[in-house]
């Protein structure tokens, strides 16, 4: 399998859960302004929408939208608990978190990183990551993770789109425990190997 990414992106969650699983994945960068993969292939061939992360499965298909593809990647090793079984109820709380992450903290970054952005929407979004971060400090509250004890690939998604508030000077630091969260994540051998696989490339 294949991981098409860019360093810092949200294709850092779907890596972050294949290191955690232990599989093997070839990794290729994608440079989001020209399109074009490290190797010179054009993007667009490899996904027509445009942007990471793609996985390419070794019969040359792909899955695309990282909440899809960490679930993929979740189920070649169940008895890792990255994920609930399917069918059961944990299995469709999981899918509550990714879609309340993608939805709600992950395109509500989105303007923040473009210059064009003007300022009271800045202003506004910002302000409206703090109140949807709200509910993720309650949900850490006595907890490690997100549904409790396990790592889970939420964990991984919620953690990497976190890494984008020093950039996008949103404050959350009135989250103490999303803040021991992202400590705590950071720490884990697998992440620590993203990083630093990302920032070689």
């Amino acid at each position: 399998m294949k991981l098409y990414y860019t360093p810092g992106a949200c294709s850092m969650s779907p890596h972050i859960v294949a290191r955690e699983l232990g599989i093997d994945i070839e990794i290729e960068k994608v440079d989001l302004g020209t399109k074009k993969t490290a190797s010179g292939k054009d993007f667009f061939s490899i996904n027509p929408k445009g942007y990471v992360p793609v996985l390419e499965l070794d019969d040359g298909s792909v899955i695309t939208e990282g909440p899809a593809i960490v679930q993929y990647l979740a189920d070649q090793k169940p008895s890792a608990k990255l994920a609930p079984a399917n069918g059961t109820v944990e299995r469709y709380r999981l899918q509550a978190l990714l879609g309340y992450i993608n939805s709600e903290l992950h395109k509500t970054y989105s303007p923040l990183f473009n210059s064009a952005t003007l300022a009271e929407t800045r202003t506004e979004r910002a302000e409206y990551l703090n109140k949807r971060y709200g509910y993720i400090e309650n949900e850490l509250q006595g907890k490690p993770f997100l549904t409790g004890q396990n790592f889970t690939a939420a964990d991984a998604y919620l953690y990497t789109v976190t890494t984008w508030a020093g950039h996008v000077k949103v404050d959350l630091s009135g989250f103490p425990n999303l803040m021991d969260f992202q400590k705590r994540v950071a720490d884990r051998p697998a992440v620590k190997a993203v990083a630093a696989a990302e920032s070689q490339a």
